[in-house]
């Protein structure tokens, strides 16, 4: 077993700060690894070989952080020793110190998460990464940039996360999201043996919280439909967009605008929900059709006027796009005179109590999308005999006229 102490190095210049350094001693070899924290003589007790503090000191504060700091060092150059010597090879104080260099690098909240997000991209799982990337970002601002190691994370930090997301405004599901998210790659760091768990997440939100319903009447959505906006091609456009996925069952902005021109066939647009993987069926209708033909073709393979050339970015576009509609459903809500946020996600709930309002059962299509998980809805409306679904759909669709 390696031999690890921490030593200090007094300054060459008289009245400055000298340097803490850790000894590492393994089959006859010495190695120092400098720790990167300065202390006074008079904060060093050579006995104990520990920094100390003097009461009334400003430097207390300090002097009792780079000593929570040394702690960590120690226990982490001993763990990996130690994990040296189970694996029964011979190693060196060289190899001790740099492993710890891989893991201080390696092993930061902000690196960790990086390395994650990358292999969620190579892995095609595009909308995961971006989830985690933002985040990331979240915390990032938090922390003002400035990165932690894994093991680091405590409680406290968490409950302070959560405390400035709250002083900011932000809806409590959109803070536990973001949690979810930190304590899903916490989680993942322990499964593969980097930390031990201590369970930062014990103080914090991390549930779901039922939003409030943000269905419109049928009576508020043949208003929008009757608007002229033909002067401002914008909110035509979003308003197009926002009956677009009324029409198609309550479809996601993301699904529509990845609609392909091949999924629609023979009447029925048939695709898979990317955020589920299952697929859904719906008949392509005369409204549809209708807002359709109010475009130019589309250059690109995709079938509504969202993605329209080739070679773009198209998640950036789709993103893009999805802005901007959500701005202007805004300008919308006050032509139409209601209060609730508009936005396209709007449409999915709105279809969901139109269609329980016209005889969908209550098994599928539960008050205003009031499931906990929506997979759970979708199950539903994928198990569902397709015509009658069509037929209430039909019906929905008579009542805007």
């Amino acid at each position: 077993m390696a031999s690890i102490n921490v030593k200090f190095r007094p300054s060459t210049v008289a009245g400055h700060e000298g340097s803490v350094y850790y000894q590492i001693i393994h089959g006859r070899k010495t190695r120092q690894l400098i720790s990167g924290y300065h202390v006074f003589p008079s904060e060093w007790d050579n006995n104990r070989a520990m920094v100390v503090s003097h009461p009334g000191s400003k430097r207390t504060p300090l002097i009792l952080s780079i000593r929570e700091h040394i702690h960590r060092d120690l226990e982490r150059l001993g763990k990996i020793a130690h994990k040296f010597d189970n694996k029964c090879f011979a190693y060196t104080p060289d190899d001790v110190i740099d492993e710890f260099n891989r893991y201080t690098h390696d092993y930061t909240l902000f690196n960790f998460m990086e390395s994650i997000i990358v292999k969620l991209r190579l892995n095609g799982k595009i909308r995961t990464s971006e989830t985690y990337r933002s985040a990331l970002n979240s915390f990032k601002k938090f922390r003002q940039e400035k990165d932690i190691m894994l093991d680091r994370l405590t409680s406290e930090i968490m409950e302070a996360y959560e405390a400035w997301h709250h002083t900011r405004g932000v809806a409590p599901n959109t803070i536990s999201f973001y949690t979810r998210i930190l304590r899903a790659v916490y989680n993942r760091a322990v499964e593969e043996d980097i930390i031990e768990d201590h369970n930062p997440f014990r103080r914090v939100y991390t549930g779901v919280d039922k939003t409030v319903k943000r269905a419109l009447p049928l009576t508020v959505i043949k208003r929008i439909k009757a608007l002229d906006l033909s002067l401002t091609p914008s909110l035509d456009f979003a308003r197009d967009m926002f009956l677009m996925s009324f029409y198609l069952r309550g479809m996601s902005f993301i699904d529509m605008a990845f609609l392909k021109k091949t999924d629609l066939k023979n009447r029925y647009v048939t695709y898979r929900r990317r955020k589920t993987g299952q697929q859904l069926h719906i008949e392509w209708t005369k409204e549809m059709q209708m807002i359709l033909d109010k475009y130019p073709e589309n250059k690109s393979n995709y079938l509504l006027p969202v993605i329209r050339n080739l070679g773009t970015n198209e998640r950036y576009t789709y993103r893009n796009v999805g802005y901007n509609i959500n701005h202007n459903l805004k300008s919308i809500a006050g032509m139409v005179g209601i209060t609730i946020p508009l936005t396209l996600y709007v449409a999915r709930h709105s279809w969901a109590s139109a269609a329980k309002s016209k005889g969908i059962p209550l098994s599928v299509i539960s008050e205003g999308m009031g499931h906990d998980s929506e997979a759970t809805t979708q199950i539903y409306l994928a198990s569902l005999n397709t015509s009658v679904v069509d037929k209430a759909n039909s019906l929905i669709l008579k009542s805007l006229t």
